[in-house]
C-alpha cells in the first residue's frame, strides 16, 4: 500500500521525511488565526455560518404531520392488503410467495406513501442547455403520481435555480466552444477502453497537467465519473488495518468509497474540531480494537463544501491537528473548486493554504467546468500509485475526448489562459451573487444553512406538504428549484436548496426572491428568529458522545 504522505506510520503516526511547511492554528471568538511561520504574513478567515432552530412549534407540527401521514400510510396498505385500494407497488408474484422476499414491504413504506404523494416535484425533465434559463417539459398523472404523462407543452426559460451550473459554463453551443468541436471531429465521442488498455489519449495528458498546475501540485489523475472518483479511488488507499475519520454529512461516494476500503470507520460531527480530536487521539493512544495494533494509516475525509447544509469545511484546524496528530487528510472538492477562494481554486485558496498541507485533492467537473468526471491531485508518487491500482483506472471507460476538452476550455478561461479576464470575472460575479441572494433571504425572515460565501443555499421547509407546495407554486411562476427532504437531509429538516450561478442577472435574482417574499408569506415558512441555534454547538461542545 502506498504511503501518500511519503513517510513511515507508527501507532497511526505519520513521520514525515521533510516537513514542508509549518503553521500555527489557533480559534479566538469564531476567528481562525493561521500564522505562516515561513513567511511573514499572517492571514485572518473569519467562518461566518448560520444553522439557526426552527421555533418549537415548527417542530412539533413537523413530527405531527409525519405521524399523521405514518397512520394513513399503514390504512393504506391495510387497504392494499385486502383489494380494496389498488397496489400500484412492485411486489413479489404469488408463485413466488414461498421465495425469500426480493422487495422488503416495509423497507418501502415511506416510498409507497409519502414520497409518492409529493414524487412530481423531482425528475422533471429538462429540454434544454441547464443555463441561467431552461426549459421543463410538462407532464401530469391521472394515478397520484405512480406514473406520467407529457401534456406536449414546453415550459419556457424558467429560472434555473437548481442547477450545480456555479460559473454559468454549462450553456448553449457558441463559438467559445469550437476547441470541442475540432475535439470531437478529430477523436470522436468514446474512447471504447480503460485507461490501463488503449484509453489513454493526449487529451488526458494534456487535462492532468492542466489540474496539476491550477491546484499547484506535482501531478494530477482525471476519471470519466465523479461518483467512482470517491468510491474506487478511497479503497485503493486504505484497507484492512487502516481507520478512517469521516464527517457525518460526508457525500454518499465518500461513505461508499469508505465502506468498501474494508477499513475501519468512525464518524465526527460535522465541522466540530473537538470531536475529531477525540477520535484522532483515542486512534493514537490504543489503536486497534482488541489487539491494540498501530494503525496501518489515519485517513480523515471531509469536503470543501457541503451540497446539503452549505458549510464549508474548517480546513486551517482540521490541518493543524492532521499535522499533530500525523494522519492523512483526503478533501473532496466537489462543490468548491471553481466557486471559492479569489481565483475560483477552492477551499485550499480560501484559507490560503499551501497545496502540500493537503494529501490527496479531489474534486469534479461537473459543477463549475459544465462538464463531467473528476479528479485526483497532490504528490507525484500518490497519482502514481493510483494510476496502477485504481479501480477506476483499471475497470472504468477513459473520459470522452469533447469532454476532455470542455474542461480544458473552463479550468484555462478560470485560470486566464485564454488571454482574457472572463473567468475572474465569472469568479467574482458568483460571489456577488450569493452575498446578496443569502443576505435578501436572511432579511426577509427564512432560515437558511451554511456559509456566507457558499453557493449553495439550503432555505428550511420542515413540513413534507409545504416542500410539495413551495415547488410547485414556484414552477407556476416559471422558478425551477430542488426540494429536498428524507432520506437525503435528517427528517424534520426538509429544505429548499438553491445553486447561486455566475449566469445569474440581478434581475433574475430580484424575480426569484421576489417570488419567495410572496411564498414565505403563503405557505408561512420564514420562521427565522435571528437567535443562535443549538446547532452551532457542536463546533464548541465539550461532551464527544457521538450517536450510533
Amino acid at each position: 500500500m502506498v504511503d501518500p504522505g511519503g513517510g513511515a506510520v507508527c501507532n497511526g503516526t505519520l513521520h514525515n521525511q521533510s516537513d514542508h511547511c509549518h503553521r500555527k492554528n489557533c480559534t479566538r471568538n469564531g476567528m481562525v488565526k493561521e500564522a505562516q511561520q515561513n513567511g511573514n504574513s499572517t492571514f485572518y478567515r473569519p467562518i461566518v455560518e448560520s444553522f439557526e432552530e426552527a421555533p418549537l412549534h415548527v417542530m412539533v407540527f413537523t413530527y405531527l404531520g409525519y405521524g399523521i401521514g405514518t397512520l394513513f400510510g399503514y390504512l393504506r396498505d391495510f387497504l392494499r392488503n385486502w383489494g380494496i385500494e389498488k397496489c400500484n407497488a412492485a411486489i413479489e408474484r404469488e408463485e413466488q410467495k414461498d421465495f425469500v422476499p426480493l422487495y422488503q414491504s416495509f423497507e418501502n413504506f415511506y416510498t409507497r406513501n409519502l414520497y409518492m404523494r409529493i414524487r412530481d416535484n423531482w425528475n422533471r425533465p429538462i429540454c434544454s442547455a441547464p443555463g441561467p434559463l431552461f426549459d421543463v417539459m410538462e407532464r401530469v398523472s391521472d394515478d397520484y403520481n405512480w406514473t406520467f404523462r407529457f401534456t406536449g407543452r414546453i415550459i419556457k426559460d424558467v429560472i434555473n435555480m437548481g442547477s450545480y451550473n456555479f460559473l454559468g459554463l454549462a450553456a448553449k453551443y457558441d463559438e467559445s466552444m469550437k476547441t470541442v468541436k475540432d475535439v470531437l471531429e478529430t477523436y470522436g465521442l468514446g474512447v471504447g477502453s480503460t485507461r490501463h488498455e488503449m484509453g489513454t489519449l493526449d487529451k488526458h495528458k494534456e487535462l492532468e497537467d492542466l489540474v496539476a498546475k491550477f491546484l499547484n501540485v506535482e501531478a494530477a489523475m482525471v476519471f470519466g465519473m465523479g461518483f467512482a472518483t470517491n468510491s474506487m479511488n478511497i479503497p485503493a488507499l486504505v484497507g484492512k488495518g487502516c481507520l478512517i475519520l469521516s464527517d457525518e454529512l460526508n457525500h454518499a461516494s465518500l461513505v461508499l468509497g469508505a465502506r468498501l476500503s474494508g477499513a475501519t470507520i468512525r464518524i465526527f460531527k460535522h465541522n466540530n474540531m473537538q470531536s475529531l480530536e477525540k477520535l484522532l487521539r483515542d486512534a493514537v493512544i490504543y489503536g486497534q480494537p482488541r489487539t491494540r495494533r498501530a494503525w496501518k494509516k489515519i485517513l480523515i475525509l471531509v469536503e470543501g463544501i457541503y451540497s446539503m447544509e452549505g458549510s464549508i469545511v474548517r480546513l486551517s484546524q482540521i490541518v493543524a491537528l492532521k499535522k499533530k496528530y500525523k494522519a492523512y487528510l483526503y478533501v473532496d472538492e466537489a462543490h468548491s473548486i471553481g466557486s471559492v477562494g479569489p481565483t475560483g481554486r477552492g477551499v485550499m485558496e480560501f484559507f490560503a493554504m499551501d497545496p502540500r498541507d493537503i494529501d490527496v485533492f479531489m474534486g469534479t467537473f461537473t459543477k463549475s467546468f459544465g462538464a463531467s468526471g473528476g479528479y485526483i491531485a497532490g504528490r507525484k508518487d500518490l497519482v502514481d500509485y493510483l494510476r496502477a491500482h485504481s479501480h477506476s483506472a483499471a475497470y472504468a471507460t477513459s473520459m470522452s475526448p469533447p469532454i476532455a476538452e470542455q474542461i480544458i476550455r473552463a479550468m484555462k478561461l478560470i485560470m486566464g489562459l485564454d488571454g482574457t479576464t472572463q473567468g475572474l470575472q465569472r469568479v467574482q460575479q458568483l460571489a456577488e451573487n450569493t452575498r446578496y441572494f443569502r443576505q435578501r433571504l436572511s432579511e426577509m425572515g427564512f432560515i437558511i444553512y451554511g456559509n456566507e460565501e457558499s453557493p449553495v443555499v439550503p432555505l428550511l421547509l420542515y413540513m413534507p406538504a409545504k416542500v410539495a407546495a413551495f415547488a410547485r407554486h414556484l414552477l407556476k411562476r416559471k422558478i425551477g428549484v430542488v426540494v429536498v427532504g428524507f432520506p437525503a437531509t435528517p427528517l424534520a429538516e426538509a429544505r429548499a436548496r438553491f445553486c447561486v450561478s455566475a449566469a445569474h442577472t440581478r434581475e433574475m435574482l430580484d424575480a426569484v426572491l421576489e417570488a419567495l417574499d410572496e411564498m414565505g408569506d403563503l405557505l408561512h415558512v420564514k420562521y427565522s428568529r435571528n437567535r443562535k441555534s443549538a446547532r452551532p454547538e457542536l463546533y464548541d461542545e465539550t461532551s464527544f458522545e457521538l450517536e450510533d
